[in-house]
């Protein structure tokens, strides 16, 4: 019920409110005169419908409707034969309004002078007191009720804000999910991509020659193909609202198998890991596996190789990890003077010092300075105990 008269127009309410005090204030009037038994002076019933019609417009100018109800009310016993009011409701309703929706020093001058003109006007310590009562009464209730206002005022602001607040970090997350999303996708293709051309171009070279070798060249070309569809559908698997089967996704565990892999390029990749393994968190874990994919496809398609090295040293709490190559090209964000010719994004060391920065580590490319061709190297942060 209160929710549904606070979706009323203010005026509505009240002028409900009005017709309300205005019969309740008429009442006394109804009946006779007990001792002459003759009806109430008209007087009486002007002063009434006087200090009650105002009240309609009580929120739109709460002082003056408080001055008109008072001052018509002080008018009501100039005629004598008037019917006794207990109570006037107007002026107390309009000192209630004043309380509540005017400015301080306002209402603290307002309710001052009620309370004066009040006490100098009643013609008895009881009256005075009975209405002192009265008016700091509706006073308080006018406070109270806008103290309550401005809190649940203040309450809904609070709640916007934190919708609005919320929105933006629910943003900020699905742009930090379509980033991760578009950096996958990239590293998988890439490599899947890269691996496939390789071979392809090198099967026309060797059926004749050596049926064997092409045959395991197709061979790469599938397995490649194959291992991509199978993350692609993985990742996808984890966009759609529908359950579906959930792998994990490849992590340092599977860096021999990704080193194996791209040998069948004829790329010749070692693997090595030195110190005591640590525990890695599952985002660290997914970047070290990336990383090492995007380098060994910059390898392939730019570098113009013949062996990379894969090394994980796993310090006291760091993981580092180094991936080397003898190329003659540098293969710095895909451009390099002597690779195979391969297109190129053009983002590949961009997108490993974002993978190393988003796990709070670091990356390095620089050329080899033992000999040539180029250096990887990333610093990545083991999970604290």
């Amino acid at each position: 019920m209160r929710r549904r008269i606070a979706a009323l127009p203010p005026l509505w309410v009240d002028a409900a409110l009005t017709a309300v005090i205005l019969i309740a204030q008429l009442w006394p009037l109804l009946s006779s005169n007990e001792r002459t038994g003759e009806p109430w002076d008209w007087w009486g019933y002007v002063v009434v419908v006087v200090a009650s019609l105002p009240l309609v417009w009580r929120r739109r100018a709460p002082i003056t409707v408080l001055i008109v109800c008072l001052f018509t009310g002080a008018l009501y016993d100039l005629a004598d034969n008037v019917a006794r009011q207990p109570i006037w409701y107007g002026g107390l309703v309009a000192l209630y309004t004043v309380a509540a929706y005017s400015g301080t020093w306002q209402r603290i001058i307002v309710f001052a002078m009620t309370l004066t003109g009040g006490l100098l006007l009643v013609g008895s310590s009881e009256t005075a007191l009975r209405g002192t009562v009265l008016f700091v009464a509706a006073y308080a209730i006018g406070r109270a009720t806008a103290t309550a206002r401005a809190h649940a005022v203040a309450l809904e602001e609070r709640a916007e804000r934190l919708e609005r607040e919320r929105q933006v970090e629910a943003e900020r997350a699905a742009e930090h999910e379509r980033a991760r999303i578009a950096r996958d996708m990239h590293d998988i293709l890439a490599h899947a991509v890269s691996l496939m051309v390789v071979q392809a171009e090198a099967g026309p070279v060797v059926v004749r020659s050596d049926p064997a070798r092409a045959e395991a060249a197709f061979d790469a070309i599938a397995a490649a193909g194959r291992d991509a569809m199978m993350q692609l559908r993985r990742m996808l698997g984890v966009l759609k609202d529908e359950e579906a089967p959930r792998a994990p996704q490849p992590t340092i565990d599977d860096l021999p198998a990704l080193a194996d892999q791209v040998c069948h390029t004829g790329l010749r990749v070692a693997f090595a890991s030195t110190g005591t393994p640590r525990p890695v968190s599952p985002d660290c874990a997914v970047a070290a596996y990336r990383v090492t994919q995007e380098a060994l496809t910059n390898i392939v398609k730019h570098a113009g190789a013949n062996h990379a090295d894969i090394r994980l040293t796993w310090e006291d709490d760091t993981l580092m990890l180094d991936i080397t190559d003898d190329g003659r090209g540098h293969a710095i964000d895909g451009h390099s003077s002597g690779g195979r010719g391969l297109p190129s994004g053009g983002h590949g060391l961009i997108g490993i010092r974002e993978r190393a920065a988003a796990c709070g580590g670091t990356a390095a490319a620089r050329p080899r300075t033992d000999g040539p061709g180029f250096h990887v190297s990333v610093r990545l942060p083991l999970a604290q105990a």
